[in-house]
């Protein structure tokens, strides 16, 4: 044995001699080593299997080949022919070897494939190369057109102030021409003027002798005292403008003018330390104003909040949840708050703020669940979260009794929200911790050990009492228990109310306290301003004015009492006044001539500046043709100046910059797009790209491996694919194919052979039996036959089109893939690989039996079905006898002594007709077969006059068989002396 539960060890053994099981086959002990050696040491030969056992038979009895060997076997139990082409093509033709070529069509193939492979990678390459590489030149196309406009950009200044200079030289022209006229007119004035002025000296010298001295210091003294008046006028109305700011008039005189001052002192200190204290007023109000703000501001984010849920924990705390949820990816709903889910019930509602007061710190805590927990205490502990947060780990609970509650616990109380995954959990705490007495007197507070009271006092067992009034017991704003917060939205709406009424009435009073520190200010200011007034005399304008009006008198009686004086007072007069409109106009003219200098002088320092940045000018004539165009796009229509050339300048590099900027932009994009496309190459073909860099300055690496596949690699791989696919492939497709082709043809031969040994037959008097063959109607071989055409049709002209080598391949991958079996059908494709290759399935056999005079069909058989079973029988003899003719090599009548002719039949003719087992012994005799006939006592009359032996089998009680060999003779005799009730015991 091999194995303890295996299958025992087989060998198979032949000799040229006769074997015994005594002499043989004994005294070898257990080991089968032994028993091998004997064997071989007698000259017999030892087969592990049984393929080469069976080749040593056939080489030893002439049996040509495995199909014979088994039509041998099937003789053995063979009753009737069930398919008559089952049993064509299993008996009677012999199975073409196509495994050799399918392997080498498969070799074939791989190599193509391989080939194809090599096309398609390199197609690929240059598909992808191909955008990349078009990309990277757009890419160079637009670093060079953004340099050149950068380029543009650094010329624009050089560029205008050619412009500018050229201007600048034109007004220069102009501005010389002006300054010529404007001094020959200057010139002419002063001649003019000159000349007048020597008339009036003539004049004054002349007035002089007639007494006019007097009149000369008259008009000086006039002169001083109105400059005197119009000062002290001046000074006066200001003084009265800022007096009527304060509510006074203006002093008439020295002594209320001192009065007046020193008023005005006394109002200045008041007005300073009225703003001082306005000033502390107004900044308290701001500060009360700016925390109100910001408490209205929290109340109402605290309102939206709780609008947009239905709990009532603090917005604070709801934020830093979602933080974390947001963060870590985490449901809201699955990280609740304890208060969520924890809310006093309905018939308790006087215990309501003693409930929030206590269990205040547990409803703000967070219930992380045990799946969650590694994460936000990880997430806690590294984030700031700007807040407190207190958060319990949630393990699942197993079932477990609960405490026992005291008869007025608070935990009775409380209400649990009934759908929560934490009921338990929150069952159990709210128990553990929680369970303290209400206690409704005095009295029962004083006598309970853990205990609360409706105004919020708690006591602890370690006698610790507490109260925390810092906020009403009964403020909603502060609640945070309990699945629905509309009382709580409502109490936060009504101190904003309140809230903003409060900040209304201080804005209010900031904004009178700011008008009265506004007026306040310019009082103050008016006082400041009235201090630069220190004495009345700088206000008197009145008695300087009662002078002027005295010395004017004066001079008008002096200048009455003589003519002549008056007339050359006229004339002087005249004559000044005409002196100072040309005196004027002189001025005027220096003026003009000064202006015109100026320009020109300003003029001429733009030039030199001007002429400075033209320096650094380049001449190139392409670059000022790029500017005049860009400057004609830019602006548009529009007239240069020189005052202009500088905003035009700045309006046009705007314009390249914003030009700039786009291009740059485009460039970035096309820079990332093509570093992607590199990445995504390099990820796709490693080898090929080992060492080339996904980045911009590879770009050349990548624009020579697409010229090196487009002009080498694609072709070569290209032109050996189509070597392999038109040279190998095809051809080896078309040899496989007329392979099959003649063995179609060699099963015609063979059926005409087997026919020819059916004619010998005369299966009913007078009619023999043919059989026909037809093409096989399977749509799998069929559809096998037209792809293999289709893999050859065009195959000797051949075609250089892409496509047509693609659609080739195709057709041929089609049926190699098959005949390799695919991923998932293997077992399927074996199967089709064996059908549609078999040649012999591509025929339907069947048996025509026919008139010997005029071969016309008498009968046609596809098969055995519907006939009697005795007609079965006899078809399955003359269809056997012609299969052992044909494969053993037998013709009708002939005796060779080195042909096989032994056939086993298994229970022969034991339900079938005496005439068919007759006909059957004697078409057997025909061949001059050998037989050996098992078969029951009842047909031993029929197979008597065919058999020269018997072995007569017996088993006594069934425990052990005894073998008896007879000549037919001594069986004859032996049965002759027998009773007849013994006799039909013997079974042969």
């Amino acid at each position: 044995m091999k194995e303890a539960q295996g299958q025992p060890a087989r060998f198979f053994l032949g000799a040229e001699r006769e074997l015994s099981i005594a002499s043989d086959f004994a005294h070898f002990g257990s080991d089968i080593a032994q028993l091998r050696k004997k064997l071989r040491g007698s000259g017999a030969e030892l087969h592990d299997s049984f393929p080469p056992y069976a080749a040593w038979f056939r080489r030893r009895f002439g049996i040509e080949n495995d199909q014979a060997l088994e039509l041998f076997h099937q003789t053995v139990s063979m009753k009737s022919v069930g398919n008559l082409t089952d049993f064509v093509r299993s008996h009677m033709l012999e199975p073409f070897e196509v495994g050799p070529r399918i392997q080498a069509l498969i070799g074939h193939f791989d190599d193509l494939n391989r080939a194809h492979q090599a096309v398609l990678r390199t197609r690929q390459q240059v598909e992808l190369l191909t955008p990349l590489v078009a990309d990277c030149q757009r890419h160079n196309s637009l670093v060079a057109d953004i340099e050149s406009l950068r380029a543009c950009r650094e010329s624009l200044r050089p560029y205008f102030a050619g412009l500018k200079l050229d201007l600048i030289d034109k007004r220069l022209s102009t501005l010389a021409e002006d300054w010529e006229r404007a001094d020959t007119h200057v010139k002419k004035l002063e001649a003019v003027h000159e000349a007048q002025g020597q008339q009036v000296d003539e004049l004054k010298q002349a007035i002089n002798d007639n007494g006019g001295d007097r009149l000369e210091r008259l008009a000086v003294e006039i002169r001083k005292k109105e400059q005197l008046r119009d000062a002290r006028k001046a000074k006066s109305s200001r003084y009265g403008e800022l007096a009527a700011v304060l509510g006074e008039s203006l002093a008439p005189d020295a002594h209320a003018f001192a009065a007046q001052h020193g008023k005005f002192q006394g109002w200045q200190e008041e007005a300073r330390s009225c703003d001082a204290d306005l000033q502390n007023v107004l900044t308290e109000h701001n500060v009360t104003f700016r925390q109100g703000k910001k408490e209205h501001d929290r109340q109402t984010a605290e309102i939206d909040s709780l609008k947009r849920r239905r709990s009532n924990i603090d917005d604070q705390q709801i934020q830093i949840r979602a933080a974390m949820c947001a963060a870590l990816g985490l449901i809201v709903d699955d990280m609740p708050f304890a208060g969520e889910l924890i809310q006093v019930r309905d018939d308790e509602r006087d215990w309501e703020g003693a409930a929030e007061r206590l269990l205040r710190g547990f409803g703000l805590a967070l219930l992380v669940p045990d799946a969650h927990y590694k994460a936000v205490a990880e997430w806690v502990d590294g984030a700031h979260l700007r807040g407190r947060l207190v958060y319990f780990h949630v393990r699942t609970r197993k079932a477990a009794e609960l405490p026992d509650l005291h008869r007025d616990s608070l935990v009775r109380k409380l209400a649990i929200k009934p759908d929560s995954p934490h009921y338990d959990w929150l069952e159990y705490e709210l128990a553990r911790r929680f369970d303290v007495a209400c206690c409704a007197t005095q009295e029962q507070f004083r006598r309970e050990t853990r205990a609360i009271t409706l105004a919020g006092q708690i006591k602890d067992p370690s006698g610790r009492h507490e109260k925390d009034d810092r906020h009403r017991i009964d403020d909603r704003s502060r609640y945070v228990l309990g699945w629905s917060n509309s009382a709580k939205v409502a109490a936060l709406e009504a101190i904003r109310r309140q809230l903003e009424t409060q900040l209304g009435d201080v804005a209010s009073q900031i904004g009178i306290i700011e008008r009265q520190r506004k007026e306040l200010t310019s009082r103050l200011d008016a006082l400041i301003r009235l201090e630069e007034f220190a004495a009345f005399d700088e206000l008197d304008w009145a008695s300087v004015a009662t002078e002027i009006a005295q010395l004017q008198d004066e001079r008008t009686r002096l200048e009455s009492a003589s003519d002549v004086l008056k007339q050359l007072n006229d004339n002087l007069r005249a004559l000044q006044n005409t002196q100072k409109e040309t005196g004027a106009e002189l001025q005027a003219a220096h003026v003009r001539r000064a202006k015109v200098e100026q320009r020109r002088s300003d003029a001429q320092e733009l030039r030199q500046q001007t002429a400075t940045l033209l320096q650094v000018s380049s001449d190139d004539d392409a670059q000022v043709t790029r500017l005049e165009s860009m400057r004609a796009e830019a602006l548009g229509e529009h007239q240069l100046t020189v005052e202009s050339c500088d905003n035009r300048e700045q309006e046009v590099r705007k314009w390249l910059q914003d030009k700039i900027d786009t291009e740059q932009k485009r460039l970035e994009r096309l820079a990332e797009k093509i570093i992607k496309a590199m990445s995504s190459f390099k990820e796709a073909f490693k080898l090929e790209t080992a060492e080339i860099d996904a980045s911009l300055d590879a770009a050349f690496e990548y624009e020579g491996l697409l010229t090196q596949l487009n002009l080498d690699d694609l072709p070569r791989f290209v032109a050996r694919f189509k070597e392999l696919l038109n040279v190998n492939t095809i051809n080896e497709i078309a040899n496989f194919n007329a392979q099959l082709a003649r063995e179609r043809e060699t099963i015609k031969e063979r059926i005409a052979h087997i026919n020819k040994s059916l004619g010998e037959i005369d299966y009913n008097p007078g009619r023999f039996i043919v059989l026909e063959s037809q093409t096989s109607p399977d749509a799998d071989i069929r559809d096998f036959q037209q792809e293999l055409r289709a893999c050859t049709e065009g195959a000797v002209t051949g075609s250089d089109d892409a496509q047509y080598s693609e659609a080739k391949f195709l057709q041929v991958k089609t049926i190699i893939d098959r005949f390799r079996g695919r991923e998932g059908l293997s077992e399927q494709d074996r199967r089709w690989t064996a059908k549609v290759t078999d040649v012999r399935n591509w025929f339907l056999f069947a048996a025509s039996e026919r008139w010997r005079e005029d071969g016309s069909e008498h009968e046609h058989y596809s098969d055995s079905g519907g006939k009697s079973g005795g007609q079965k029988e006899k078809l399955a003899y003359t269809i056997l006898a012609a299969s052992l003719a044909y494969q053993f090599g037998l013709e009708w009548g002939a005796v060779r002594s080195r042909s096989f002719r032994f056939v086993v039949i298994d229970e022969a003719f034991g339900r079938g007709s005496d005439e068919s087992a007759h006909y059957g012994l004697k078409l057997f005799r025909q061949l001059n077969l050998q037989l050996l006939i098992v078969t029951p006592l009842q047909k031993i009359h029929i197979i008597e006059p065919f058999v020269s032996s018997v072995g007569f089998v017996h088993n006594e009680g069934g425990r052990a068989s005894r073998l008896r060999n007879l000549s037919i003779e001594e069986y004859r005799e032996q049965k002759a002396a027998m009773t007849p009730s013994a006799a039909l015991e013997l079974a042969p």
